[in-house]
């Protein structure tokens, strides 16, 4: 199977920063795109930035210019840099891998890390 390990969630203050990792473990022979979605209470879970195996990027409207999303294809390792955070940025933030593993391919999540910013 493939396991993911999230980190770097927490409380800031509006305008502060943080920076989510995830890392990918198991028995991956490849990974194709990788991702942070979001879930604020009440709402539905939403794409907040994606990374493609070739470093394409893909962020939502709402978070474009102010968060970066990178990857370490030699670590299995996607990062979320978070800057000038907003209130409405609150949620759990979840990682999402499309990988290739020994039972073919299927899409992998985190379990989630809270993002809490305060106004």
């Amino acid at each position: 199977q493939v396991q993911l390990v999230e980190s770097g969630g927490g409380l800031v203050q509006a305008g502060g920063s943080l920076r989510l990792s995830c890392a990918a473990s198991g028995s991956i022979f490849s990974i194709n795109a990788m991702g942070w979605y979001r879930q604020a209470p009440g709402k539905q879970r939403e794409l907040v930035a994606q990374i493609t195996s070739g470093d394409s990027t893909n962020y939502a409207d709402s978070v474009k210019g102010r968060f970066t999303i990178s990857r370490d294809n030699a670590k299995n390792t996607v990062d979320l840099q978070m800057n000038s955070l907003k209130p409405e940025d609150t949620a759990v933030y979840y990682c999402n891998v499309d990988a290739y593993y020994y039972l073919g391919r299927r899409e992998f999540w985190g379990q989630g890390t809270q993002v809490t910013v305060s106004s």
